[in-house]
Order: structure tokens, then C-alpha cells, then sequence
């Protein structure tokens, strides 16, 4: 009697070392990925704690407690403290603080003179511009005041010319009245004749007449300038 078996096939030992050498290495590089994020994690605290838990003390014995650097100029640094913000100057640190920032007396120098500059650039353009909006202010004022006087002397050209206007009606009335004959009366044969009484206002009649003519032309004069002032 035949029996067919089926060969088994068993891994050989190349095969086993190859799967254990693979496992070896995934470990390992997942070792050193948490190794790297640890020393990351490590020196970003470190880098956080430095800067938010920083301590500066001049020369002069002034202290900065907790003091963060916002920013570092060639002349000195600006921290931020609970206080503040302050700028110190690195002629007031110690050497060591100035070495640490690379601080440069020469470039401090240029800076401080580059600075002090634009300032007064900035001063002479501020000074420019309040002087514009003076001028500008006093030739608006100058604006504002003529047109003020102009308006004050039209009103007082139209007040002018209705006084010579009633002046010449009353005038007018007032001769009128002074050619108009005097009160009636009969007389004469029989008194049946209607004469007049002499009318005592004819005697004013020259005067009311060169008076009216000084009116009429002083109202003249008066027309014109207020057509003149409100063009």
C-alpha cells in the first residue's frame, strides 16, 4: 500500500535572523524618534524657560526680574517685565550680558547717531507740518473774517440804503405838502370868492428840495456799492 504525504516546508534559520533583525531595527528607530522628540521637547522648555524667566542687573545695581527680550538693538536690549517695557542700555550690563548679545560700541555708535538723525528729521518734518496746518489755519481764519466783513458791510450798505429810501419819501410827502396852497376861505365882493391862506410849510420848500437832492444822491452812491458788494 502507498501513502502520498505532502512535504512541509519549515522556515530555515536565514529566514528567522532576517525577521528578527527587522524587528530590531523598527524598534530601535521608533526609540529614536521618541529619544528626538523627548531632547526637542527638552530644549524648547529650556529655550521657554530662559527667555520668560530671565533676570538683568546693571552696573548701577537696577534689577530686571523675570524679563523677556523683545528685542535687541546695537545699543542695548528692550525687555518686557511685568512693570513694562524698558530698554537697557548694554553700557549699563555687564561684559559678559554684551558679549552674549555681541555687542559692538562701533555699530552702538552709528546706531545711537543714526537714530538721534531720524529724529531730528522726524522733528524738522513734524515742525513742517504744524507750520502747513498754521497757514492753512490762518488763511481759513483770514477767509472766514472777510467774508464776516464783507456780510457785515453789505448789511450795513442795505440798512444804509432803506433809511435814504424812507428819508426820500418823507422828503417827497414834505413838498408835497409845502406846494399845496393854504387854507381855504371866501372873500372878496360879497365873499363869494374861495381864496387861500398863505401855506406856511412853502417857505421850507427850497431846503426840503437841496435836502432831497443830498438824499437821492447819496442813495445813488450807496446803490452802487451794495450791487458792487453783492456780486
Amino acid at each position: 500500500m502507498a501513502f502520498d504525504v505532502e512535504p512541509k516546508h519549515f522556515p530555515g534559520p536565514g529566514i528567522l535572523l532576517d525577521r528578527g533583525i527587522s524587528n530590531v531595527r523598527t524598534e530601535d528607530l521608533q526609540f529614536t524618534k521618541e529619544m528626538k522628540t523627548k531632547i526637542l521637547t527638552f530644549l524648547v522648555l529650556s529655550f521657554i524657560s530662559a527667555a520668560f524667566a530671565e533676570d538683568f542687573k546693571t552696573l548701577n545695581g537696577k534689577e530686571y526680574k523675570d524679563a523677556t527680550v523683545s528685542r535687541v538693538e546695537p545699543d542695548g536690549i528692550v525687555v518686557k517685565t511685568k512693570s513694562g517695557i524698558s530698554k537697557i542700555q548694554f553700557a549699563e550690563l555687564p561684559k559678559e550680558v554684551q558679549e552674549r548679545f555681541h555687542y559692538d560700541p562701533q555699530k552702538a555708535n552709528a546706531h545711537v547717531a543714526e537714530q538721534a538723525a531720524n529724529y531730528t528729521a522726524y522733528q524738522k518734518q513734524q515742525e513742517e507740518a504744524q507750520r502747513e496746518r498754521e497757514n492753512a489755519a490762518a488763511k481759513q481764519k483770514a477767509v472766514f473774517v472777510e467774508q464776516e466783513s464783507a456780510k457785515n458791510r453789505t448789511q450795513a450798505l442795505q440798512a444804509r440804503y432803506n433809511d435814504l429810501r424812507r428819508q426820500e419819501d418823507d422828503l417827497l410827502l414834505q413838498i408835497g405838502e409845502a406846494k399845496q396852497p393854504g387854507p381855504a376861505y371866501y372873500g372878496g365882493k360879497n365873499n363869494r370868492t374861495l381864496l387861500h391862506h398863505p401855506n406856511p410849510q412853502k417857505s421850507q420848500l427850497p431846503l426840503l428840495q437841496s435836502h432831497l437832492s443830498d438824499v437821492r444822491r447819496e442813495k445813488g452812491e450807496v446803490r452802487k456799492q451794495l450791487e458792487k458788494a453783492q456780486r
